[in-house]
């Protein structure tokens, strides 16, 4: 699913926007309302509409790939000075409520949420096919929890807003109880699972729409981040039987001709070469390899310099573990499309690798159709594995790998690596196998800063390796951010997490 155009709906808010791989149409200025919500046209242009949040820089597009940097994982590089200071402030633990990179994930999720809130309410009633009718509210649910679960993650309570709001509704609503955020999503999730195809039932248009295995996987996530170890087993055990399989070549998890491959469960959609512009909400150029290419190497369009990885963390990979060389760039590595890196390209002697295009691909820094993942199935067999030795299930937790599509869930996804079984470890020995495993396998695609405010217990985990690693000043609570000021101003009945 790739392309997508603006209608706009209600008012001239640009809510809705059609993929052209569905719909071949020019953008529309305007829509009757009273004429809507009538055909499956409609339906699925509405739907459309909540995927596109995604793209935006204030979700995948940056903030979200950003977080890797606040855990520890690197560090900004970029052009110094104040260039990405607000991600430089967070990752330094001295950020404050007017925090551009807060307020952008505040306010992320709040158009996607909208339009998933539009079809909730209005498709179930129309008079169209019942498979697309499902199909399109699964998808609305899915795309519903996946917002909802990045805020609650990242914030705590927040205002749990579940229809289209008139100016008739509370306008100023106060923060949700996290654990209701919390039922919500699962709702969502569980139903999604019911509604949704499965993604071999996709005709080849609408591959990167949602299915059901997208669903299972989040809310697999969702009841690992809560620690219910028992649901997560089943979830992950489904997966495993639908068909979904480690990719040969970790780098095909990365690269523009290997997209929605059978390793991913659900990807953000870019198509590239758009109308809109670079710095635009609407751009559907991914910004990745533009923001993380080498400075001043010639090595893709743009190279801006972001997101270079620390000596701890490049100190971390296991001796032989083949995705060092498909992860990071560091003196001596192999070439990167006939260039030799120069660990004088970066702050820390380290660049991305991981997301970086090639001009021969992509030659305009403004063009880049690379998909960002979201959900891959080795992040399923890893949760798979945490969760099992949770339970006390140890054993099969780390049961051995005869290759990377059969055996133990860990040690499939370490064969791919290079690396040996792991056996005969206990379950605290393993855990933090499986912790380290995760770190290495999903590095900066946006994971470990959540997965680090999952470990332990009230953040204690995530606190001690900031410490190891120099960040003393972390403290409890920064463990969520701050409300944004700008927010609480305009909103007084919200009120601000504890400490900021």
């Amino acid at each position: 699913m790739k392309k997508l155009q603006h209608i706009y709906v209600l008012f001239l808010l640009p809510l809705f926007l059609a993929c052209s791989k569905f719909l071949d149409k020019a953008p529309l200025d305007s829509v009757n309302t009273e004429n809507y919500w009538k055909t499956e046209e409609d339906a699925i242009n509405a739907v459309n509409g909540a995927y596109q949040p995604l793209q935006w820089p204030k979700l995948y597009n940056m903030r979200i790939w950003t977080t890797d940097i606040w855990a520890g994982n690197s560090v900004v590089g970029a052009g110094g000075g104040t260039d990405g200071i607000e991600t430089v402030d967070i990752a330094n633990f001295v950020t404050t409520s007017d925090n551009a990179a807060a307020l952008d994930i505040w306010r992320g999720p709040a158009p996607g949420i909208l339009r998933a809130n539009l079809v909730i309410e209005n498709v179930p009633g129309m008079e169209i096919r019942e498979d697309i009718k499902n199909r399109v509210v699964g998808e609305a649910r899915f795309l519903r929890g996946l917002y909802y679960f990045i805020l609650v993650q990242l914030f705590g309570d927040v205002p749990l807003i579940t229809k289209a709001q008139t100016p008739e509704d509370d306008l100023r609503p106060a923060r949700t109880p996290k654990e209701k955020v919390y039922e919500l999503i699962i709702e969502d999730l569980e139903t999604a699972v019911q509604l949704l195809p499965d993604r071999s039932q996709y005709a080849a248009a609408d591959i990167g729409r949602a299915s059901k295995g997208s669903a299972m996987g989040l809310l697999a996530k969702v009841f690992l981040t809560l620690k219910q170890y028992d649901k997560v087993v089943p979830l992950c055990e489904q997966i495993n039987a639908m068909g979904y399989r480690l990719n040969e070549d970790y780098s095909d998890n990365f690269r523009i001709a290997t997209e929605n491959s059978v390793e991913s469960l659900f990807e953000v959609q870019y198509i590239g070469k758009t109308s809109y512009g670079f710095w635009d909400n609407e751009n559907q150029a991914s910004w990745v390899s533009t923001f993380t290419g080498p400075r001043n190497s010639d090595f893709v369009a743009g190279g801006y310099g972001w997101n270079q990885p620390t000596e701890e963390f490049v100190n971390a990979y296991e001796a032989g573990d083949l995705r060092k060389d498909k992860t990071i760039l560091y003196q001596g590595c192999p070439p990167f499309d006939s260039k030799q890196y120069l660990a004088s390209y970066s702050t820390t002697g380290y660049n991305l690798r991981k997301f970086l295009v090639p001009k021969s691909e992509s030659p305009d820094y403004d063009t880049n159709p690379l998909n960002f993942p979201v959900l891959r199935f080795a992040d399923v067999l890893l949760m798979w594995a945490e969760a099992l030795n949770e339970l006390g299930r140890t054993g099969e937790a780390q049961a051995a790998a005869t290759d990377i599509h059969n055996g133990g869930p860990l040690n499939r996804v370490r064969l791919r690596a290079g690396l040996p079984n792991v056996q005969g470890l206990n379950q605290q020995e393993l855990r933090e196998k499986i912790i380290h495993e995760r770190r290495m396998e999903l590095a900066f695609e946006g994971h470990r800063w959540f997965d680090l405010m999952r470990y332990g217990n009230n953040g204690d985990y995530a606190l001690n390796f900031f410490h190891s690693i120099g960040k003393t000043n972390a403290t409890t609570k920064h463990l969520l951010l701050p409300i944004p000021l700008k927010e609480i101003e305009a909103n007084p009945n919200l009120k601000q997490n504890p400490g900021y």
